[in-house]
């Protein structure tokens, strides 16, 4: 289990609606392209070459904690690490994102998605939680792709914008569809489970493109297996995080589905997003990552606003509306971090 005590860090303070000495923040994809340290580290090969080298894979999700001084650790890994780990067949391209070779298309597509051993399948990611747990000082989040969005990558056979063929698979064979969610569920639990007993304090589940659903989509063809992940990891104590892209119409669904904390991107204003969680969950977001390019004066009053709009409730972590993009100036981030961390409400 995590060797972090909860009791002395405000992320996971903040993750339970606790009170905090100052706002936590963290970064999706704080570890990256972006960093320099990070670029001299990985040169050329695959993002999977990486992954699978603990003692890489560990620095890299080390750099943003010295250079930033976040409040937490996300693990270096992929969402769809474990599928590739299985043998389904999937790759990272640069410049792509996930691309499965031969897509899912049938029944038959089941069996190239066993059960996944971590322990066999995955040693090294436990081996980076490990390696990164001994040298943090601050909590470190493990996370798993969402159902929904690692069978998104699995049937177009990469990014999509219509999301055409997943959604003709939902519709036209409900059978099969319900077949292929409960294996990445039970894949995506494997995982979570994997990276807690190994030490991570928390996790999230990235269902980042969950926000291609109506309402009603959602809840009959997602909600039912996102609820089951969260459910599996209750015992295990650790906050739970849930996030999509776009979602600002399935906010009031996704904060029923378990979790603990709902991360929001930057297209509903966060206050309104919190009156769609609900008190009693907490908050992440969701400044708008595309602002981190332009002058400092307007990042500056955007990230004002985020965190008065929050003011003095508790439960609420400092982050984007999605990932740091590799043009980021480190220097902006650590303004950021430290604009954050000063923040005060005035009484």
């Amino acid at each position: 289990m995590a060797s972090i005590d909860s009791s002395d860090h405000d992320f996971l303070k903040a993750c339970r609606c606790e009170p905090v000495s100052r706002t936590p923040v963290w970064f999706m994809r704080q570890a990256g392209r972006s960093l320099p340290e990070y670029r001299a580290l990985r040169k050329q090969g695959s993002i999977l070459d990486a992954i699978k080298k603990p003692e890489v894979s560990t620095e890299i999700t080390l750099q943003p904690i010295r250079r930033y001084g976040v409040d937490a650790a996300i693990l270096y890994s992929d969402i769809v690490v474990p599928v590739h780990a299985v043998g389904f067949g999937v790759d990272i391209e640069p410049g792509v994102g996930p691309v499965a070779v031969n897509p899912f298309k049938s029944a038959d597509d089941l069996k190239r998605l066993p059960d996944l051993n971590p322990e066999k399948d995955t040693p090294y990611v436990l081996e980076t939680v490990k390696g990164c747990v001994e040298e943090l000082e601050v909590p470190l989040i493990g996370f798993a792709g969402g159902p929904f969005t690692v069978a998104s990558y699995l049937i177009e056979g990469g990014p999509s914008r219509s999301y055409q063929k997943t959604k003709a698979l939902m519709f036209g064979d409900s059978k099969l569809w319900g077949s292929l969610m409960e294996r990445l569920t039970d894949i995506a639990i494997q995982s979570l489970l994997s990276q807690v007993n190994a030490g991570a304090s928390a996790i999230q589940l990235f269902d980042s493109w969950a926000g291609a659903l109506s309402p009603s989509q959602y809840e009959r063809f997602v909600f039912p297996y996102s609820e089951r992940v969260f459910s599996q990891l209750r015992s295990t104590g650790v906050p739970k995080i849930h996030f999509g892209v776009g979602t600002g119409e399935l906010l009031t669904l996704m904060s029923e589905v378990g979790a603990d904390v709902v991360g929001v991107d930057w297209r509903v204003p966060i206050d309104i997003a919190r009156g769609r969680i609900g008190m009693g969950k907490a908050i992440q977001g969701n400044l708008d990552p595309a602002l981190l390019g332009g002058s400092w004066d307007a990042i500056r009053l955007e990230t004002l606003d985020i965190l008065n709009r929050i003011g003095s409730a508790p439960g609420h972590i400092f982050n984007l509306g999605h990932g740091v993009t590799p043009e980021v100036d480190p220097d902006v981030l650590l303004r950021v971090v430290d604009l954050v961390h000063d923040f005060r409400i005035e009484t």
